[in-house]
This record gives structure tokens, C-alpha cells and sequence, in this order.
């Protein structure tokens, strides 16, 4: 038998400490090899002033195991708590989250009995970098940041999960009709790298007709990869046609580091009670026996798991008049898995993991950045103003310098000057666009900016940030309206 792997495992809140104890209990009596460091994360370290939510030393035993089993915490009301699920993914590279959504009908209601989609969304980036800013009195702007490298990666690994595990097709949603840069890099990306897997059939959906369609008939998709928001959105979505939020299970992926945990938080009004389902927790840590080569271990787990379910062994949240044969709390559901280890399902479909990760997920070829040539063409200024449109444009254009000329303003995306109509709702944020006639070949230079700047703020209007344009290559890098 071979050594037992060191993984870190915390707790958590609420339900946090029972289903981490009936999980390790299956893992543990199925052969699990493991050598576990436990650390406590959630509302204890909250409450003490670590505003992230974990022990200080905590990450040093994320660094030495590099696998970590995370039980549901609960996140204290009230400002300035940082998300530790976001940081721990940021800190050690976790880009890659991977959700399985499958029916298990007739044991688990569901309109949906053929179910079976993973979804695989981007982890870092998106809006969920947690850049916001106060512009003005009215105005709350987040930025949206999409990465070629980080899609590269996303990307890359939703084909190679799906040829690891049989898979076969990566369907990707993105709402690049609109958001044509930002999501339209993602599927840019999509459309460069699917030729790379021929075997893998691929499709791309508008992700508001895409998530309908999931709705309606989500056994149309195999593996969905998707930008952080949506895939969060609809991850969420998925496991709960398929049956349950509380069945999901959830696995963050990164090139060194790993994490692993049920999608649902730490209902702690079910705290205490052995009422909590465990099966969330459990399925996230399947995954992490088969991350970390104890595959066989997984398949003996899971299928006694199944077996559990197609018994009709159920917890409250699950149990089903007329479908469901017996009522247990946590222990005893553990304890029901447990008694089936080495026993198969009947008719739910048993896992086979004899074949999983045959290849690295993880590898892929180095990054290759673009040598695309960056001209400084312009700049966008925002500006805290209650004027209307063509008085502000009035004081901004005498104030172009060395070939920079006011364009347009825009408000809340909509171009309001020239051209502009009295029915639209102005914000008291203003978009003003100034550039050089680049279409010609020319540039401007940060130093005749700062002009600018100086020549707005003497004027009295304040300034509340600036955009840089650029063209790449002689195409144009930001959207013209």
C-alpha cells in the first residue's frame, strides 16, 4: 500500500464540522490513504480580526500538502469580510472550477432524469476581481477584467477534462453580442484552441439562450465552460434541476494546488441537529481522491454512495413520500455508505474511475504573448458633472492639446454628444472621449494627457478616473461608442 497523502482539512461552521466528520468517516472505513492537518477558517477567525477568514499559518500548510478539504463557513454580516474562497483560489492559482451536475432519478426527484453536465468555470478573473470603486454620488462602477492567458487556461482545461473523462463535447457561453472585447476574447480563445481537439465536438451559446436551453433540456450539453459570473450563476442552476444544490460537489484546480468542498454554505440553522446531508462535501472530496491518485478508493466510495441513494436511504432534504424508504440524519447516513462499501448500484450507472487522469489536466503549452504593436492614441476621462451633455461638451472642447480632440461623451455607455436626444437618463458620470486623428497614423504621448488633465481640473470639473486607448497593430482596443 502506498504512503498516505498529506492533505489540509478545515471544518468549517454551522453544518461545517458534521459533514466533514460523516465524510472523512466513509473516506476513512473505504481506505482512504490519508494524512490529514486540520486548520480553522470562518466565523472564529472573522470574529478575531483576520479579515480574510483564515488562520494566519493556515496557507503554510496549504503550501506544504497542496490539497485542501474545505467544509462551508459562515462569512459574519456586515463590512470589510473578504471572500475566502476568493482568496485562497487567487493565492495559489486556482483557475479552474469544476462542477458535475447528474440525476439521480427516480431516487431524487427532477424534471430532468438524463442529466449528466459538468460545468467548468473560469475561477480568477471576470468581475470577480473584486475591483469596485464609488465614482460619484450615484455611480458604482466593477470592472470586468478577461485575461488571454486566463481563458488559454480555462479553455484548455475544459477539453482536456472532457477527453480525460470520456466526454464528448465542450460547449462555451459567453454574451459577447454585447460585451464583444471582454467576452469576445473568451470566445475568441475558444474558437483557437477547439481545432486542437478533434475528437471533442464544440459549440458556442449566447449564455442567456445557452442557460434556457440548460434549463429546458440541459441533456443537449456534455461539458460547459464558461467566464467566472455565469459559471457561477448557472453551476448553481444546474445542480438544482439536476436534483439538489445539496448533492453538488465542487473542485478548484490549479497547476500546484487543489480545493475541494460542497457548492452549498453552512446553514446554520441545521447546525447541531444531524439533519445536514453530507453528500455535497462527500462528492467534492471523491474528486479530490481521484486529484490525488487514489482513484480505486474513489470508486469503491462513490459507488457505495450510490447504492446509498438507489436504497433509498435519505436525509430530510432528499426524502421523498412514496420514493424514499428510510429517514436518517448525518451519522446515520454515513454510517448506511459505510455498510455498502464494495457494493455496486443496480440501476443508477456505477462510476468507473480505472481510467481517470491518464494525462496531466493541468499541462499545456507555455503561454506565447502577442508582439502586437501598442500606439497610445487617446484617452477616455470620467467626470463627475450634472450638466447636460452639450454644456459639458461646450467647456471641454476649447480644451484639446497637442492634436487631442474631444469625440463624444457617453453616459452610462450611451452616447449622449453630438447626437444625443433629451429622453435620455443622464447619470451625474460622463464618459469623455479624446483623441488624435489615429486613422491617419498619429499618436499622442502620457505627457500631453497630463495636459489635458490640468486644463479639465482648472475648469473646475472633477475628474474621477481615465481609460488610456490604445490600437494594436493598427486595430482599435476599446469599444468606439
Amino acid at each position: 500500500m502506498s504512503s498516505a497523502t498529506p492533505i489540509t482539512v478545515a471544518h468549517g461552521d454551522g453544518i461545517g464540522p458534521e459533514i466533514m466528520a460523516a465524510t472523512l468517516q466513509i473516506l476513512k472505513e473505504a481506505g482512504a490513504r490519508l494524512d490529514i492537518q486540520t486548520i480553522e477558517i470562518g466565523e472564529k477567525q472573522y470574529l478575531k480580526g483576520n479579515l480574510a477568514g483564515i488562520e494566519p499559518g493556515a496557507f503554510e500548510s496549504l503550501r506544504r500538502t497542496k490539497v485542501f478539504l474545505k467544509a462551508p463557513i459562515t462569512t459574519p454580516q456586515g463590512g470589510g469580510y473578504k471572500s475566502l474562497n476568493v482568496a485562497t483560489r487567487k493565492a495559489f492559482g486556482l483557475y479552474a472550477n469544476i462542477r458535475p451536475c447528474l440525476s439521480y432519478d427516480p431516487y431524487v426527484r427532477t424534471k430532468h432524469p438524463k442529466m449528466d453536465v459538468v460545468i467548468v468555470r473560469e475561477n480568477e478573473e471576470d468581475l470577480y476581481t473584486g475591483i469596485e470603486h464609488r465614482q460619484t454620488i450615484d455611480v458604482m462602477q466593477c470592472l470586468k477584467l478577461i485575461s488571454r492567458p486566463g481563458s488559454e487556461k480555462i479553455v484548455r482545461y475544459a477539453f482536456e477534462f472532457a477527453r480525460a473523462y470520456g466526454r464528448k463535447k465542450v460547449t462555451c457561453f459567453t454574451k459577447d453580442n454585447i460585451m464583444k472585447m471582454t467576452d469576445g476574447l473568451f470566445h475568441k480563445v475558444f474558437d483557437e484552441i477547439s481545432p486542437e481537439y478533434p475528437d471533442i465536438e464544440n459549440e458556442h451559446w449566447i449564455v442567456d439562450i445557452g442557460a434556457a436551453k440548460l434549463a429546458d433540456t440541459p441533456e443537449a450539453f456534455d461539458v460547459i465552460v464558461m467566464p467566472n459570473l455565469y459559471g457561477d450563476i448557472l453551476s448553481d442552476v444546474a445542480a438544482q434541476i439536476a436534483g439538489s444544490v445539496g448533492l453538488a460537489g465542487s473542485a478548484n484546480i490549479g497547476d500546484s494546488c487543489a480545493m475541494f468542498e460542497a457548492i452549498h454554505g453552512s446553514a446554520p440553522r441545521r447546525a447541531g441537529q444531524n439533519l445536514a446531508n453530507p453528500s455535497g462535501l462527500f462528492l467534492g472530496a471523491i474528486q479530490m481522491l481521484v486529484h490525488i491518485g487514489q482513484a480505486d478508493i474513489a470508486e469503491l466510495a462513490h459507488n457505495a454512495w450510490l447504492k446509498t441513494i438507489e436504497d433509498g436511504v435519505h436525509t430530510y432534504d432528499i426524502f421523498k413520500e412514496g420514493i424514499s424508504k428510510e429517514k436518517v440524519g448525518t451519522k446515520e447516513f454515513a454510517a448506511a455508505v459505510v455498510s455498502r462499501v464494495g457494493q455496486k448500484p443496480e440501476l443508477l450507472k456505477a462510476v468507473n474511475y480505472s481510467k481517470a487522469l491518464e494525462r496531466p489536466l493541468t499541462t499545456r503549452p507555455p503561454y506565447i504573448r502577442s508582439s502586437e504593436k501598442k500606439a497610445y492614441v487617446g484617452v477616455d476621462v470620467f467626470i463627475d458633472c450634472i450638466d447636460k451633455a452639450d454644456v459639458l461638451a461646450a467647456k471641454l472642447k476649447p480644451l484639446g492639446i497637442d492634436g487631442l480632440e474631444l469625440e463624444m461623451l457617453s453616459n452610462r455607455g450611451m452616447k449622449v454628444w453630438p447626437g444625443g436626444t433629451e429622453d435620455t437618463f443622464l447619470s451625474d458620470s460622463f464618459r469623455c472621449r479624446f483623441l488624435v486623428p489615429f486613422d491617419k497614423g498619429a499618436v499622442t504621448t502620457h505627457k500631453a494627457t497630463m495636459g489635458l488633465f490640468n486644463r479639465i481640473i482648472e475648469t473646475g470639473l472633477d475628474i474621477i478616473k481615465h481609460e488610456g486607448l490604445y490600437t494594436f497593430d493598427g486595430k482599435v482596443g476599446f469599444s468606439r461608442e
